[in-house]
């Protein structure tokens, strides 16, 4: 029997509680939801007024995985949705913006993803975002490298920058911005791309090409674009284990990893003691006072 749990006066049914969606660790479908119920007071910010894109894996990793944006059939009533433009037309999309509607989203087993814009300004980024990815034998700590190149040079442009793990083998970099047309954005981020390849060339490279990125650091300019989306900050992912995509100190960074038992891995059983002890690294993002504009102005 399928038991029924009350959120906030919302009664949710949550299913299949004991099912084992990580075999290497045993982590189960009960743990997940845990995880996003003792997170929530981080995760929720970071969701709060943006359309969400779900990427659903239901039997675990290793199963199938679908990715979708629309509203879903069974959704309740009282999930707040809204409207965001489309390609080919308008359609709606959820908001989590409460504890009931995580927990309801997080019952169908789900990674969060976040465009760079809000709900009520489509397609007007307050975010820049840099996802670093190296290539093998490349690994994080040479990502971190770049990330500190990175960092510098966005400083110096007058921005405040942030860095989170993805929650896989990289890291993303992310800026706040006052709010600006996505595609100035993606354009600003693909000059940055480029001159660090320049200023790195051993080390960096800026285009997807697979050919390209052995033993480098691939850096994705790619998701400020209106239509794309990033693994939200403390979502867990998709992976063999259940890693988080976990905001990181500039210091963690600097060390590159070099002396942890697991370099800049974080799992959601691991969570609730780093948060515990470095808060919300991420909080100092959503202050609009540290929102700085793109060079050259304009929107």
């Amino acid at each position: 029997m399928t038991p029924i749990t009350e959120v906030e006066g919302r009664r949710l049914a949550l299913s299949n509680l004991d099912k084992v969606l990580y075999p290497a660790s045993g982590f189960t479908k009960g743990e997940v939801l845990h995880y996003y119920a003792t997170a929530a007071d981080v995760l929720l910010p970071e969701l709060r007024d943006r359309p969400v894109s779900f990427l659903r894996f239901p039997d675990g990793p290793d199963g199938q995985r679908f990715f979708t944006k629309n509203v879903l059939p069974g959704t309740p009533a009282w999930v707040r949705t809204a409207e965001v433009p489309r390609s080919e037309g308008p359609a709606r999309q959820i908001l989590v913006q409460d504890l009931p509607t995580l927990m309801w989203a997080a019952n169908l087993v789900t990674e969060f993803h976040t465009p760079q814009w809000r709900a009520d300004a489509p397609g007007l980024a307050d975010r820049l975002v840099l996802d670093l990815d190296p290539g093998p034998p490349a690994t994080v700590a040479e990502a971190c490298e770049v990330a500190l190149w990175l960092r510098e040079r966005l400083v110096a442009d007058g921005f405040s920058v942030y860095v989170k793990t993805s929650g896989s083998k990289g890291l993303h970099l992310v800026a706040p911005l006052v709010p600006v047309a996505s595609a100035r954005v993606s354009a600003y981020a693909k000059e940055l791309a480029v001159e660090a390849e320049r200023a790195l060339p051993a080390l960096v490279v800026h285009r997807m090409t697979r050919s390209l990125r052995a033993g480098k650091v691939f850096v994705d300019f790619s998701q400020n674009a209106a239509a794309k989306t990033t693994a939200t900050a403390y979502t867990v992912r998709a992976r063999g284990e259940p890693t988080v995509s976990a905001p990181l100190a500039w210091g963690e960074v600097e060390r590159g990893g070099v002396g942890d038992a697991a370099p800049l891995v974080f799992r959601a059983p691991d969570m609730a003691a780093r948060l515990g002890r470095v808060g919300d690294l991420f909080a100092g993002l959503r202050d609009p006072a540290r929102a700085a504009g793109l060079p050259g102005g304009g929107a």
